[in-house]
């Protein structure tokens, strides 16, 4: 479904990830796990068409990024973003309406077919009762999930979401990954979730895509992805993994210091 051949990319004169290939299955549920600056967030936009390779290609479908329109590409692919931008005011239901421009004509309205599927997606991220609501009257948390049902009313076989449960309070994080894993089984969808939650990423997702300096370090099922040596080299950290849990070793807590 995705294909990253070769791919690399950077920033002025920084790169930022550098000959990368990895193939991304139709229909799996993938964590895409890294330490900060190893360009999880770029391989997303990459594969979202915001941004064009210094070198390799992106191909969605088997076609490449660039071969698209944007009308087509927005009915093939979803992007939800760690910062939602709220640049305009729009109510809650107005936003997620967005989602189904990709199938609008030019001066068209929208259909009540439209209508029922914007109303379907907020009850589904819990947020119907935040319709009438602007950007200024949610917290971030509820404005994540807005903003993911915008998606899910987008109708994409594939979904991209760079760490969407960051702003979510425990209860909205299971609800959210517990849905997109639904998701994931019942309509079939691929979805690359940006997370950094190990156990949470573990106890949902399939799949890994482990970026490091740059490069792909592993992919491949998840379970046998997160291992101590991996988490190790990648995180910095020293980890157990016993019966399907992540434990951080005593010697990688904070150190505590003396009150004053």
């Amino acid at each position: 479904m995705i294909t990253f051949d070769d791919l690399s990319y950077g920033y002025s004169s920084t790169p930022v990830l550098e000959n990368v290939t990895a193939h991304i299955e139709a229909g799996g549920f993938y964590a895409v796990m890294g330490g900060n600056g190893c360009g999880k967030t770029t391989l997303l936009r990459l594969a979202a068409g915001l941004l064009e390779p210094r070198q390799g290609r992106v191909l969605v479908a088997g076609r490449p990024v660039g071969g698209y329109t944007a009308r087509e590409l927005a009915q093939r692919v979803s992007l939800v973003r760690q910062h939602p931008q709220t640049d305009f005011e729009f109510s809650a239901f107005e936003t997620v309406l967005m989602g189904r421009n990709p199938y609008q004509r030019r001066l068209q309205n929208e259909s009540e077919e439209d209508w029922r599927i914007v109303e379907q997606c907020l009850h589904q991220t819990n947020t119907w009762h935040l319709r009438f609501a602007k950007p200024g009257q949610m917290s971030g948390g509820e404005l994540q999930r807005v903003m993911l049902a915008r998606a899910l009313a987008q109708q994409t076989p594939i979904m991209l979401l760079d760490e969407p449960i960051s702003n979510l309070d425990i209860a909205h994080q299971f609800e959210i990954l517990q849905l997109l894993r639904d998701i994931n089984r019942q309509q079939g969808k691929t979805i690359l979730l940006v997370i950094h939650d190990l156990n949470m990423a573990l106890q949902y997702c399939d799949n890994l895509l482990l970026l490091h300096s740059g490069a792909v370090r592993y992919q491949g099922p998840i379970a046998q992805g997160l291992t101590p040596d991996n988490i190790a080299a990648v995180f910095g950290v020293r980890a157990q993994v016993q019966n399907g849990h992540i434990r951080l070793s005593p010697d990688t807590a904070p150190p505590c210091y003396p009150q004053h």
